[in-house]
């Protein structure tokens, strides 16, 4: 019984202090995100527009609004289905190189350290302050991939004449430069993950892998059978990481409409497309969550 009693205090301790832990960013959102997060509910349901003094109103119009989009709006159907063309694209990648990266540079070598903070170096490059700097753009809208379009502009056009040279079609370099493009992008995009694959590799007993040798086991087997189960947490995390960046990016097709909307204060509209755009890839993104965990977590467990 004592030691029941012990262990029951001792969770709830562990609870009581992740309770503490989240409390800054329950006062963070009552206070900063809430109101407008129901504003933005209002206003999606709502037609606003500005009076002859400048004040904001809204008129109740229900889902006048959801069915312009889908029935009127010319771009929307097509900017959703690219943006979840993209993300289905995305993040099975992402998710592989930054596992693949990680692995690499959790190997013991000289200069481990510097090469691990050289691929979080975008993550901090992408920060406003910095990127403002580089490319002379600020804003909170600057998008990661946006700024390394802009930094990487120089180049492509060197790449893009050593093509022409080569005598390629305008259409093969057109497309060459594209992918070699997107597979830059794709690496710059990986650093939080890789530094939360490095955090789970450090975590595997060490023993397991020794058994894995004495038993004959290849490095195939155990990545298979020892790394991938043991960071199956890990990879749900990432997951979950990478589900939101890619579908909340400015780089997304639709949440780029909605700023445009919101820049011609068509508040009403760009609040309707991007609660629209939520309910989508929220049910997107609990699916694939649902069946990663069902197939895989449960089944390595």
């Amino acid at each position: 019984m004592a030691k029941k009693r012990r262990a029951s205090s001792f969770e709830a301790r562990k609870a009581r202090y992740g309770f503490y832990f989240i409390v800054p960013w329950l006062f963070g959102m009552a206070t900063f995100f809430l109101l407008p997060l129901v504003k933005s509910i209002w206003y999606s349901l709502s037609d606003v527009y500005f009076d002859m003094d400048g004040a904001l109103k809204t008129d109740f119009v229900l889902f006048s609004n959801f069915k312009y989009l889908f029935n009127v709006d010319p771009d929307f159907i097509n900017n959703l289905r690219d943006s979840i063309v993209t993300f289905s694209y995305k993040l099975p990648v992402i998710v592989i190189l930054s596992l693949l990266f990680s692995i690499m540079l959790n190997q013991k070598f000289k200069g481990r350290l510097f090469m691990r903070s050289l691929f979080f170096l975008p993550v901090i490059i992408a920060s406003g302050v910095v990127m403002e700097k580089i490319t002379g753009f600020s804003g909170a809208r600057m998008s990661v991939s946006g700024s390394v379009n802009n930094v990487y502009a120089s180049g492509t056009s060197d790449l893009q004449q050593i093509l022409i040279n080569l005598n390629f079609s305008d259409t093969v370099v057109a497309i060459l430069l594209k992918y070699i493009f997107q597979i830059f992008n794709l690496i710059w995009s990986t650093g939080v993950q890789t530094i939360l694959f490095i955090s789970g590799l450090q975590t595997i007993p060490a023993q397991l892998y020794e058994v894995s040798k004495v038993e004959g086991a290849t490095k195939w087997e155990e990545f298979w059978f020892i790394t991938v189960p043991m960071l199956r947490n890990i990879i749900f995390l990432v997951m979950v990481y990478t589900i939101i960046d890619l579908f909340v990016t400015v780089d997304s097709p639709v949440v780029g409409q909605a700023y445009a909307l919101l820049d011609s204060l068509q508040y009403g509209l760009s609040s309707s497309m991007l609660w629209m755009y939520f309910v989508i890839a929220g049910t997107i993104s609990g699916v694939l969550l649902f069946l990663y965990n069902r197939l895989c977590i449960r089944k390595w467990e």
